[in-house]
């Protein structure tokens, strides 16, 4: 039965909570707490070879992927060397949900558009003050995903014979 005090959504909203689904960082939350996002989302264009943010850039946003795709690099030495191509559904800058952070790769659209939601960090910093819940949901599905991150680097690491030493990390 229906909630008759149960706020309503438009079908453009409903359409905006299936895609923020999709994202690792958005799905925990409920419908009301999502739609505390929308105001704060902007849509941007961004074409081939343009550069989101380069790394050590301070993080300003998260970004989401409509449509397109964007490849994370990392430099080395003089080079840049893919990481992680992130494509629609995905997100990037995750760092931002974080305060005082710099970006750690580069972003470069990849595919000849790509439209991209932008949350600024600002805004998300206002959700979180205002809504501790929140933050605890995106602060869990935050560290999943940097668990993730560790377990895939730590493989890479047992494969790759010790080409690097991991105490590199913690130095």
């Amino acid at each position: 039965m229906l909630n008759p005090f149960s706020k309503t959504y438009t079908a453009e909203d409903q359409n905006t909570f299936d895609f923020l689904r999709l994202i690792k960082f958005f799905e925990r939350l409920r419908n009301n707490e999502m739609a505390r996002f929308i105001p704060a989302m902007h849509q941007r264009k961004y074409y081939r070879d343009e550069v989101v943010f380069f790394s050590k850039d301070p993080s300003q946003a998260l970004y989401l992927v409509k449509r397109g795709q964007v490849n994370l690099t990392i430099d080395v030495k003089d080079n840049f060397e893919s990481i992680l191509e992130v494509n629609k559904g995905e997100a990037f800058g995750e760092n931002s949900l974080l305060e005082n952070t710099k970006r750690t790769y580069t972003a470069i659209v990849t595919s000849e558009e790509a439209d991209l939601i932008v949350i600024p960090h600002y805004a998300i910093q206002e959700i979180f003050d205002s809504s501790p819940k929140v933050k605890a949901k995106m602060m869990t599905s935050l560290s999943e995903y940097y668990n993730d991150n560790n377990q895939r680097l730590f493989k890479s690491y047992r494969e790759s014979f010790g080409f690097f030493s991991l105490k590199q990390m913690f130095e």
